[in-house]
């Protein structure tokens, strides 16, 4: 594992944290004031410490982890308007990215 790669995904992890938060309670959410959807965050929030220490096995949970925020990014991306079809775009993007980074830190 290179240490680069090892920092790329702990980034790109921490931007989709922030992504789902922040889309969730300020800057499209589903009711105004924010909903509980934004907790959709927490489970991103679990492989963190493992993707920055480079644990292989972390690298391998989270890579399935991180199909559910693909399929929500794409589902959105098709079903949203306006800001939050650009939000879930990004999500699709951070989502990707993430699991790109992972299966080059694992080869």
């Amino acid at each position: 594992m290179t240490a680069k790669l090892r920092v790329a995904a702990s980034l790109i992890l921490l931007l989709l944290i922030v992504l789902c938060l922040a889309w969730e309670i300020w800057l499209a959410p589903l009711r105004p004031g924010g909903s509980f959807l934004a907790l959709k965050a927490l489970p991103l929030a679990l492989p963190l410490a493992g993707i920055a220490q480079g644990r292989c096995y972390t690298y391998q949970w989270s890579s399935l982890l991180v199909l559910a925020y693909l399929a929500e990014g794409v589902t959105r991306a098709w079903s949203d308007t306006g800001l939050s079809g650009q939000l879930a775009l990004a999500e699709t993007g951070l989502s990707l990215a993430f699991f790109a980074t992972q299966s080059a830190t694992r080869a």
